[in-house]
């Protein structure tokens, strides 16, 4: 069903373009419409039959715990993907984490993720989705780089604050679902960004794919081979365009290349070498940002073209305030450390007076100004569609 739905279109338009380039006439059928979030469901279905068989989860008894676990709605169109054996118990006895700390803790996390979507992502996005939509003839190299930042930054605390969402709703609700990040910008080479950039995602290819196809116990060429076709791979789950396979295996070549030689200059580079891995990334984000594959390429070539600008957009200060937020929040680690304050719920720690008295007001504080700015601007875009 996923490869019906997600990439029939795909497939029959290059098969069109093909037959055309020949001299043929173009391929006419009706679009296929992609149901939301069908890429998340669809694996999280794929670990329950594999955990099943694997003998890794005994099956559920009942029907009804299998929908709970697929159409879970805070997990279910943007994730992050749980898979079936960390979840399994929790389908049907909820006791342990059904408690008033848990409920609490959890609409702290929900209201950290709205705030990261609506007042961080949301604003940047109006301007990366203006810079990107410009003609490139109209666009200088630094405000090209301006857009890629802008976007970089849009897509972490967009999808961040996605999975801070759900992690909050199912954690009121007495699941708990595993994290999905861990401040990925501060890595220091592009493995380092896989363990941190959904994490779940990450472990999910690992455990269904790579370690199937050999993992670490092959010769080093097949290993390079079999964590290329991963990632291209995950290009491709992403996605049903070239661009998308495209940043798949731009990342997959890094990899390939930190496990030949770069891991090893990182090193003696130390917390330097988090700027060459977050350029690295920025430029795959381009990639992944464009509508097509040609438009990615003239875009990072207008980046790296040190031309000026006919015109010079301008920018509210609220962007560049956002902006400068985003980067101390990405960089310095601070808003994770801030999620990480709420009490850890596995060791049964309960809530003090005071801190619960604080997270409940930075949770109204957090939920009043981003209820203000969803109200305030109707720029609101849900960038998982194409997933």
């Amino acid at each position: 069903m996923l490869f019906y739905f997600k990439y029939a279109n795909f497939f029959l338009e290059n098969f069109s373009a093909v037959k055309t380039s020949l001299g043929g006439t173009a391929l006419t059928w009706e679009k296929v419409v992609l149901p939301i979030g069908i890429s998340f469901f669809t694996f999280e279905k794929l670990t329950y039959t594999i955990d099943v068989y694997r003998g890794v989860n005994k099956p559920l008894r009942s029907f009804w715990d299998f929908m709970l676990y697929i159409m879970l709605f805070p997990k279910m169109i943007a994730g992050p993907i749980v898979r079936f054996h960390e979840i399994a118990g929790q389908l049907t006895d909820r006791r342990a984490f059904d408690t008033v700390d848990h409920k609490l803790a959890g609409l702290f996390r929900f209201g950290i993720g709205l705030s990261k979507k609506v007042l961080i992502a949301n604003v940047l996005g109006q301007e990366a989705d203006r810079i990107f939509g410009l003609n490139l003839n109209d666009v200088s190299a630094p405000l090209a780089w301006l857009g890629a930042l802008a976007y970089t930054f849009q897509i972490y605390f967009d999808f961040s604050g996605y999975s801070d969402m759900a992690i909050g709703l199912a954690r009121i609700m007495g699941f708990q679902f595993p994290e999905n990040f861990n401040n990925p910008y501060v890595s220091r080479s592009i493995t380092e960004f896989w363990q941190r950039w959904h994490i779940t995602l990450g472990r999910w290819m690992r455990d269904y794919l790579y370690i199937p196809l050999g993992g670490n116990r092959v010769k080093p060429s097949r290993l390079y081979i079999n964590l290329w076709t991963v990632f291209i791979l995950s290009g491709f789950w992403h996605g049903a365009a070239w661009n998308f396979i495209a940043w798949g295996a731009f990342h997959g070549l890094f990899l390939v290349l930190d496990r030949l030689f770069l891991l090893r200059i990182s090193k003696r580079l130390g917390v330097l070498s988090i700027i060459p891995t977050f350029l690295v990334t920025v430029v795959g984000w381009v990639l992944f940002r464009a509508d097509s594959l040609s438009g990615a390429l003239a875009y990072l070539q207008r980046m790296f073209s040190g031309s000026s600008a006919t015109s010079s957009p301008y920018f509210s200060n609220e962007f560049w305030v956002t902006l400068g937020l985003a980067i101390l929040f990405a960089f310095m680690a601070a808003l994770p450390r801030v999620e990480r304050w709420e009490v850890n719920m596995l060791s049964g720690e309960k809530l003090s007076i005071p801190r619960a008295v604080g997270l409940t007001l930075a949770t109204t504080v957090l939920l009043v100004l981003s209820a203000g700015a969803i109200i305030g601007n109707s720029f609101n875009p849900f960038i998982y569609f194409r997933f």
